[in-house]
């Protein structure tokens, strides 16, 4: 079945959303954005899209900031082309921007402006998180976890209407083999379990806080920061997860699960987010993602080898597809709601893309191409990528760091500034590889199986329209056509000559996982 011989009319998902008002929190990410594209454009009969979110230092007030940094996105482009007049009139007319604090009561509203918000919407999408690995506790912990009592108020003063909580696959934490849609247990520490599934965690949590509050009282200023992200990680990894952020979402999670109880709530968890296979046009992208700080060290001439096992499965899943499975299950909730519902948006279990093939990719695009991609490769490779076994690389590594660092020392003994360059290559291999290298030596496989039931269930229509189907992507043609190319058209745009050091682009990273024929972004020659 092609786009153009669709018969909309036989859109479950359409008629579901038609005349809907829905909150989107976190719509100035990446996936926010790709989100509020997709249901403008396949449901723009949709009743109203109310944004919350905080003024910044450049835009006071949410409108503000919505005019300059949503609005103008070239997510928005394809509408802009096609329906240009009708775009500026929906903006104008049915996006209704309201400022607040998502970790703020009531958002920061006034009692009646938040009476007035529940009033006005019939779902709530939230993606707002902090998506930092290695965030501060108290802000990862605020803005993951503790932010949810506001989302859930709002739920409920709403008269417990759907809610969409984006998480992440990655809740699984230290669990191993194949990782279901369900409820994930925590691997380091013992917490009750309530008989309808969830974890009891406000002992835990208050732990947590205490713990905080007695780092805020020996450290100041950038110490306080470094405590702060040392206090996340220890206690992330002693309770079974890798780090601040997957702990947090995990914590959130449950919190929903519990204060949810019988209202209509879908937890949706994405992968490795990365650029669009196909809409709102192939390869978009906004900043560099996780796999992305691998290939960006690479091109840079940062690193030539990382900790990684070849055979093992790096989760990668493009960005259009996590916003069809958030609208499929926002759908789903109309149509059948009161019940809790877990999604995963993967391609582990359903389509593998191991790590050797996907260096394998990367090497092979680069070292045939790379003169196309001139924001991404200031010059040609040098070598090949390859992934090593990470107990050989955390040996050699340490050992060959530790020997630059004395002959830097010697050299600055003998009165010479000028320092070893492959001291900060070796820096930046490092620095990777304690951020990513739990996700590129993986000890776990993620299963969809709900997610592909729901997909069917929706209808052949909605299977071409909102396609969640990992199984449709050909790695290699998305990697080398698609998303290295999108890396380099849309993420880094502006950066062909970037002085951006390596460790900017890995903070950047943490901070961040049809049948038509598709129009393929500027790559290879192609003038944009």
């Amino acid at each position: 079945m092609r786009m153009k011989e669709l018969d909309l009319s036989k859109s479950q998902t359409i008629a579901a959303l038609r005349g809907r008002r829905v909150l989107i929190t976190g719509a100035t990410g990446f996936l926010g954005k790709v989100v509020m594209e997709k249901l403008i454009r396949t449901v723009p009969d949709v009743g109203g899209i109310y944004l919350l979110m905080r003024g910044n230092r450049h835009y006071k007030d949410a409108r503000s900031r919505f005019l300059h940094e949503i609005a103008t996105s070239s997510v928005f482009d394809a509408l802009r082309e096609e329906r240009g007049k009708w775009f500026e009139e929906f903006c104008e007319h049915r996006v209704h921007c309201v400022t607040g604090e998502v970790t703020a009561p009531r958002f920061g509203l006034s009692r009646s402006a938040f009476n007035t918000l529940a009033s006005d919407v019939d779902a709530i999408i939230n993606s707002a998180a902090s998506v930092n690995f290695r965030e501060e506790l108290d802000k990862a912990l605020e803005i993951n976890t503790l932010s949810l009592n506001n989302i859930a108020e709002l739920a409920e003063a709403s008269g417990n209407v759907p809610l969409i909580q984006v998480s992440t696959c990655y809740v699984n934490g230290f669990n191993q083999g194949e990782i279901k849609e369900q409820v994930l247990a925590p691997q380091g520490k013992e917490l009750p379990r309530h008989e309808q599934g969830y974890f009891e965690i406000y002992s835990c949590v208050a732990a947590l806080q205490e713990k905080i509050e007695h780092v805020r009282g020996q450290f100041e200023g950038r110490a306080l920061k470094g405590a702060l992200i040392d206090l996340g990680i220890e206690e992330a990894q002693a309770a079974g997860w890798n780090d601040t952020y997957t702990y947090t979402k995990w914590l959130g999670e449950q919190l929903l699960l519990k204060m949810l109880r019988g209202y209509p709530m879908t937890i949706v968890r994405p992968s490795i987010i990365e650029s669009t296979l196909r809409e709102p046009k192939p390869g978009w992208i906004e900043g560099v993602k996780v796999a992305d700080a691998i290939l960006l060290a690479y091109a840079r001439g940062k690193v030539s080898f990382f900790p990684g096992k070849r055979s093992g499965v790096i989760d990668l899943i493009p960005a259009d597809l996590v916003a069809n499975s958030i609208l499929l299950a926002l759908a789903e909730q109309f149509i059948d709601p009161g019940k809790h519902r877990i999604y995963q948006c993967c391609s582990g279990g359903r389509n593998p893309l191991t790590m050797g093939n996907f260096i394998d990719h990367i090497t092979a695009e680069a070292k045939e191409n790379y003169q196309h991609y001139d924001k991404l490769f200031q010059k040609p490779p040098q070598r090949d990528f390859k992934a090593v076994d990470k107990r050989l690389f955390t040996l050699v590594i340490s050992t060959v760091r530790l020997a630059l660092a004395l002959f830097n020392q010697c050299l600055s003994k003998l009165g010479l500034r000028k320092k070893v360059r492959a001291k900060k290559n070796i820096d930046a291999a490092i620095e990777l590889s304690a951020i990513f290298s739990f996700y590129a030596v993986p000890k776990y496989r993620f299963h969809n199986d709900r997610l592909l039931s729901l997909s069917k269930a929706m209808g052949a229509v909605d299977q071409v329209l909102f396609p969640v189907d990992s199984g449709a992507i050909d790695w290699q043609d998305y990697i080398r056509n698609v998303h290295i190319a999108g890396l380099n058209h849309y993420a880094l745009n502006g950066q062909a000559h970037s002085t951006r050091s390596t460790s900017s682009a890995i903070e950047a990273a943490a901070k961040a996982i049809t049948e038509k024929q598709p129009q393929r972004v500027p790559a290879k020659g192609e003038k944009a």
